[in-house]
């Protein structure tokens, strides 16, 4: 079995890790790095469970391999720690049993960034690439415009 060191940034600590060519991010970012946020779900890409933050982009860290992304600035839902989309979360009930609720943020955490004027339907087609089995979206869909109308206070204020 051929191994290669990586170093990986994630959540902004640099990280070595000895991979297989073949190893998955999320593998990696579960079992090497006890990074544990990022879920196995469906392992194929339709569950959003796995979803991280690539570069400023979602990704699903099952369809990825470590070996891909060294040169990349990774984030987890453990470096959203204590942040007002968590919050909101908690706070709007957009979440039944959990599982599928890091991948949600972290997709709607990459939404604010890059449409911080995000409309109704932009929400809804984002939120899209994530299943959730517990709850309906409406909850999570309030949880994701309550951080955008956060997000919009901060810019009017800068």
């Amino acid at each position: 079995m051929h191994t290669t060191e990586i170093t990986l940034e994630v959540n902004g600590e640099t990280r070595s890790v000895t991979v297989r060519n073949a190893d998955t991010l999320l593998y990696v970012l579960r079992d090497k790095l006890g990074l544990t946020g990022a879920k196995p779900g469906c392992l194929n890409g339709d569950c959003g469970t796995c979803t991280i933050d690539v570069d400023g982009n979602p990704m699903k860290s099952c369809l990825m391999l470590a070996v891909e992304v060294q040169e990349a600035k990774i984030t987890t839902v453990e470096g959203l720690k204590y942040s007002s989309l968590q919050t909101e979360f908690v706070d709007k009930f957009a979440f039944q049993c959990g599982y599928c609720t890091p991948g949600f943020i972290m997709n709607a955490n990459a939404l604010i960034k890059q449409y911080p004027h995000a409309n109704d339907m932009l929400i809804k087609e984002w939120l899209e690439s994530n299943i959730c089995r517990c709850t309906g979206y409406k909850e999570i869909e309030e949880a994701v415009k309550s951080a955008l109308a956060t997000a919009q206070t901060v810019l009017r204020q800068q």
